[in-house]
């Protein structure tokens, strides 16, 4: 069982199995009131209110974090499944991410440098390609880009354009878009066509890569190498940073660099090599593919047997459940929260619940999880007995 630390380990392990606690003066705990309405919390410390909720917000104050546990402002801690929308790839506050940037804090060297190479983007870039899929490693290019949503995969498309030529975007598995798995099969006949044709195949790895689906890139599933992959989220080992790796023979004459004014965080190439390194060594792509397939398969059992349609589907740790009822996935994320259980919208109309639980999560914590969000579904269910 690969847990992220003997810290976070301890930390969590007093959550499982219960709901959000508040936490005395003196450091003991006691069990708060699960149910009380989601809308409760207005105010934050010092005066400061809450904003007005929007599409992804929850009304919850982090203050303190480590592993799968944060713990709020009013003194409820919680279970994270949302990752930071699977940045965190470590969880919270892992040792070696927080050793990375110590490192770095310590060193006296610049922080930001945009167009300079340093030592802490060397190591990165051959962390990368350590973990990219043989036949591309071999004759990759790297290039930085902004990490700012929608920034990466145009411009993936750019580069690939100014070589004269279209490219086909392939997700492996769409993520925010209800997490819909791509059929291996359809992904190596789409490779074969893209071939065939000349196109360079684009894999859109931003929400799948670093060990997410249970292979290091989702890609890998399939037997599949992508002309050009797409990075970004968990490669900065919960900082910013995105990039494009590229055949080194597809653009003859790279195009001209963007200004892309953060697309050189010493912090994030730092932390981003630590976790890179960390879940390649103790394979937790691998660990992820074991009990992300244990918990499809206890989540897909309990569907079966719900009043309510709901569909199970993903792939290692990337988990999905769809309700066909209008405003249901909405419904049974409040009721995870009033059980401790933070998780993410996604999907047409935001119908999908989505799992997005560190690739450090323990057995236990996952059996946590499971248990607070089959108890929600059920509530839910019981409330609405409807399709």
């Amino acid at each position: 069982m690969i847990s992220s630390s003997a810290e976070s380990s301890r930390l969590s392990s007093s959550l499982l199995r219960r709901g959000p606690e508040r936490c005395s003066q003196e450091g003991r705990s006691e069990v708060a009131v699960t149910e009380s309405p989601v809308a409760e919390l207005s105010a934050g410390q010092g005066g400061v209110t809450a904003r007005e909720p929007g599409a992804r917000s929850l009304p919850v104050v982090p203050v303190r974090a480590r592993g799968l546990t944060i713990e709020g402002a009013d003194g409820r801690r919680y279970l994270d499944c949302a990752s930071g929308s699977g940045a965190l790839a470590l969880g919270h506050n892992h040792p070696v991410v927080l050793r990375a940037i110590r490192s770095v804090l310590d060193s006296g060297a610049p922080l930001h440098t945009p167009g300079l190479v340093t030592g802490a983007e060397e190591d990165f870039t051959a962390e990368l390609l350590r973990t990219l899929p043989a036949g591309l490693a071999e004759r990759a290019r790297v290039r930085f880009c902004s990490p700012a949503a929608g920034d990466p995969v145009p411009e993936a498309l750019r580069l690939v354009a100014a070589g004269g030529r279209p490219g086909a975007l392939l997700r492996p598995v769409r993520g925010d878009g209800g997490v819909t798995p791509a059929p291996d099969a359809r992904v190596r006949e789409l490779r074969e066509r893209t071939a065939a044709a000349g196109i360079p195949l684009i894999a859109d790895e931003t929400r799948t890569g670093v060990g997410r689906t249970g292979a290091f890139w989702a890609v890998g599933h399939s037997g599949v190498v992508p002309d050009v992959m797409v990075v970004a989220r968990a490669i900065g080992g919960s900082l910013p940073l995105a990039a494009v790796v590229h055949r080194d023979d597809l653009v003859p004459g790279a195009p001209q660099d963007r200004a892309d004014s953060f697309r050189g965080n010493q912090l994030a190439m730092a932390a981003g090599a630590a976790t890179l390194a960390y879940v390649r060594e103790n394979g937790l792509a691998a660990r992820a593919a074991d009990l992300g397939g244990r918990m499809l398969r206890q989540l897909r059992d309990f569907a079966a047997g719900l009043p309510c349609a709901a569909d199970v589907r993903g792939r290692g740790l990337l988990i999905g459940i769809a309700f066909a009822a209008p405003g249901r996935a909405a419904r049974v994320r409040n009721a995870c929260l009033r059980r401790g259980l933070i998780v993410e919208l996604a999907g047409r109309k935001s119908g999908v619940v989505l799992l997005l639980p560190p690739l450090t999560v323990t057995d236990e914590q996952a059996a946590a999880v499971l248990d607070r969000l089959t108890d929600a579904v059920q509530a839910e269910a019981a409330l609405r007995h409807g399709p």
